[in-house]
C-alpha cells in the first residue's frame, strides 16, 4: 500500500530553509527523517536550517558529516545528523550509535538507501529534486511523526494566508495538554505567537456514556479560547489580540504579551504582582458576564457551568490516580462510595455561593507582567480556554495557593486580603460565604491536581510534575481545617491521603 505523501515546490533557498524550520517544529525524540536527493539537491541546506531552528541559533556552525559520518547536537530535541555516503556496510550503523540515539533524540539521515532495511518503519522520507529555478520536495510517511509534519506544514500555510508566510518559527512553550506555542518573527513587525490547538481527543466513556473531558467541561476546540478572549478584551483586560484564526484546524496568530511573570528569577512569588492579580479578579467578579459569545459568523462558544458532575469527576482523579500510587492498589468500591458521599455533602454547602466567569487556571504561568504599563494593563492574561461559570472563590484559591510555587501562609493571607479589600470596598461582598467557598474550592482543586500530576507521570511519561506533590499536600492540610470540609478531612485521614509517600 502506498504511503501518504505531500508535495511542495521550494522556489528558492529561503523556502528550503523555511521547510527546515517547519520540520524542526514537528520533530520529537525517536523521529527519523530520511533525506533523499542527488548531490546539490538541498539536503545539507535543509538539515542545517532544521538544526539551527532546534538550537535557536541562526549562526550555529553545522558542518557536513561527510567524513565524520555523524554529527550530534544538544538542541531542544537532541538531533544526530548522519551522512551514510561513505558507509561501507549497513552493519556499520550500529558502530555509529544508531538506533540507540533515538532513545532521547532524533536522526537526520542523508543517503539513507545505504542503510538497507535498518531504518524503522516510522521513518519519514524527504525527497528533494531540482525543478526549474527551485526544488520540489515529496514527504512520505505513516504514523505520528508524519502527522506532526503534516500539521506543521498546515501551520505554515496558515501563516502564508495571514501575510506571515516568510516568518521565522521558533518553539516557545508547550503545556500539559496537546497545545503548543511558537514565536514567529517577521521583519518590521513585533513578534507574535502561533498557537497550535488541535481538537481535543476524547477518551473512552467513564460515566453515563460520557468521556472525562465532556463531564469536566474541558475545552474541545480553539473556539473556546477565541470566545473567552473576546469577553476579556471587551472588559478591558489585557488578553492577547487575535490577528488571524483558523477554527477548523485550531490555529491562532496572537499578540506576544511578553515573557516576564509573577516570580523572581529564582522562582519566588512577588507579592505586588500576586496582589494585583487578586485585584483584577475582584474587578472581574463584580462584572456580569454573558455565557454565549460569537467567535465567527456562524460559530458560538457557550461557557459551560462548573456543575456538580464536573466538580466530582475532577476530585475523583485523586482516588483514580493518586491513591493507587501511594498505596500500591486501587480504591475499593466502598472507598469510592465514601469519597463521593463526603464530597457531595461538602459541595452542598456551595449552594448560596457567588457565581461568575471562572478562569479556572489562575496560576503564575498564566499571567505576564508588563512593568512599563499601568493599572491592570500590567497583567497580560493567557491560557483561559477552559473557563467556566462557577464559584468566584475558585480562582482566588487557585492564585493564593499556586500549585507550581511555594506559597507560605502569610503570603497566602496577603493575597486573599488584597482580594477581600477590593471586593469590600465595592460593597455587597459576603465574606463568610466567600471563606466557605474558598476552602471547598481550594480543596477540590488541589485534590484534582494530586491526581493529575500522578496521571501525567504514569500515563503520559511526564515525571517532573511529581516534584510538586509535597506542596499540594501542604496546601490541602491548610484548607482541610475549615469546618466546611469536616467530612472530607475525616475521609482523607482514613485513606492516608496526606501521608508523605509520593
Amino acid at each position: 500500500m502506498a504511503l501518504p505523501m505531500l508535495e511542495r515546490f521550494l522556489g528558492d533557498e529561503a523556502a528550503t530553509m523555511r521547510l527546515g524550520e517547519d520540520l524542526a517544529m514537528a520533530l520529537r525524540p525517536g523521529d527519523v527523517l530520511a533525506l533523499h536527493g542527488d548531490l546539490g539537491a538541498g539536503k545539507s541546506t535543509l538539515a542545517r536550517a532544521l538544526i539551527r531552528a532546534l538550537a535557536d541559533d541562526t549562526l550555529l556552525e553545522v558542518p557536513s558529516p561527510t567524513f565524520t559520518l555523524v554529527q550530534s547536537y544538544d538542541t531542544r530535541v537532541p538531533v544526530h545528523h548522519f551522512d551514510l555516503y561513505r558507509l561501507a556496510s549497513a552493519d556499520e550503523l550500529e558502530e555509529l550509535g544508531f538506533p540507540d540515539v533515538l532513545k532521547d533524540g532524533a536522526a537526520l539521515i542523508e543517503w539513507p538507501e545505504r542503510a538497507d532495511d535498518r531504518l524503522p518503519d516510522t521513518a519519514v522520507a524527504v525527497e528533494l529534486a531540482h525543478q526549474d529555478e527551485g526544488r520540489s520536495v515529496r514527504i512520505l510517511g505513516d504514523g505520528a511523526s508524519y502527522q506532526r509534519i503534516t500539521r506543521s506544514l498546515a501551520m505554515r500555510d496558515f501563516l502564508e494566508n495571514s501575510g506571515w508566510g516568510a516568518a521565522r518559527r521558533r518553539h516557545f512553550v508547550g503545556d500539559a495538554s496537546a497545545r503548543s506555542y511558537e514565536i514567529v518573527s517577521l521583519a518590521d513587525h513585533a513578534p507574535r505567537v502561533l498557537m497550535n490547538s488541535p481538537r481535543l481527543v476524547l477518551g473512552p466513556p467513564v460515566r453515563d456514556g460520557k468521556p472525562y473531558a465532556e463531564i469536566a467541561h474541558t475545552a474541545q476546540t480553539v473556539a473556546a479560547f477565541v470566545g473567552v478572549d473576546r469577553l476579556l478584551r471587551e472588559a478591558g483586560i489585557a488578553a492577547p489580540e487575535i490577528h488571524a484564526q483558523d477554527l477548523d484546524n485550531g490555529f491562532l496568530l496572537i499578540d506576544h504579551l511578553g515573557t516576564e511573570g509573577l516570580l523572581t528569577p529564582d522562582g519566588a512569588p512577588i507579592l505586588e504582582r500576586y496582589a494585583l492579580v487578586s485585584e483584577l479578579l475582584a474587578f472581574m467578579h463584580r462584572q456580569r458576564w454573558p455565557d454565549r459569545i460569537a467567535v465567527a459568523s456562524d460559530t458560538f462558544h457557550v461557557v459551560p457551568p462548573f456543575d456538580r458532575d464536573a466538580m466530582l469527576i475532577e476530585a475523583e482523579l485523586l482516588i483514580d490516580w493518586y491513591l493507587p500510587a501511594i498505596r500500591g492498589h486501587s480504591a475499593s468500591e466502598d472507598e469510592r462510595n465514601a469519597f463521593r458521599t463526603a464530597w457531595n455533602t461538602v459541595l452542598d454547602r456551595l449552594r448560596a455561593c457567588e457565581l461568575t466567569l471562572m478562569l479556572r487556571d489562575v496560576q503564575s504561568p498564566n499571567f505576564i507582567w508588563r512593568g512599563d504599563r499601568t493599572g491592570f494593563d500590567r497583567l497580560g492574561v493567557i491560557d483561559f480556554q477552559d473557563a467556566l461559570i462557577g464559584p468566584s472563590a475558585y480562582d482566588v484559591a487557585s492564585l493564593a495557593l499556586d500549585p507550581r510555587v511555594t506559597i507560605e501562609p502569610a503570603f497566602e493571607h496577603a493575597v486573599v486580603n488584597a482580594y477581600v479589600a477590593a471586593r469590600t470596598a465595592a460593597g455587597g461582598f459576603d465574606r463568610a460565604a466567600f471563606d466557605v467557598a474558598y476552602a471547598i474550592m481550594g480543596a477540590q482543586r488541589h485534590s484534582k491536581i494530586l491526581g493529575i500530576f500522578v496521571r501525567l507521570d504514569r500515563r503520559d511519561g511526564k515525571p517532573f510534575y511529581l516534584k510538586h506533590l509535597p506542596r499540594i499536600r501542604d496546601y490541602l492540610r491548610r484548607l482541610l481545617v475549615h469546618p466546611a470540609l469536616a467530612e472530607v478531612q475525616a475521609l482523607y485521614d482514613r485513606l492516608g491521603v496526606l501521608e508523605e509517600q509520593v
